[in-house]
């Protein structure tokens, strides 16, 4: 199943520092495994802000439960999620 994730990023300005680059990097490697596992199949950054949409393309919704919440910027993400299917006036193939 495909998905369409918009995700707005909004760390706490007292967070530290030093731990918010760590989510940061964190985020960046899980972001990556995903992609090579397929699961993450697209991702485009908003310009002017820090936020991104992409899709997934994931088993159900359960699962993309799971990938979301494995984010480790995930408790600072405003995210809204939107099924997606097949246009018939599309003429790429899935």
């Amino acid at each position: 199943m495909l998905y369409c994730v918009q995700m707005e990023v909004r760390i706490p300005h007292d967070l530290d520092p030093s731990h918010a680059d760590t989510l940061k990097a964190d985020e960046k490697a899980r972001a990556q495994e995903l992609q090579r596992a397929g699961k993450w199949v697209h991702l485009w950054r908003v310009a002017g802000r820090y936020a991104n949409v992409s899709v997934f393309d994931v088993t159900d919704h359960d699962e993309l439960h799971s990938i979301l919440s494995s984010l480790p910027l995930f408790p600072f993400m405003e995210i809204t999620v939107t099924p997606l299917a097949r246009h018939p006036s599309a003429i790429a193939q899935a």
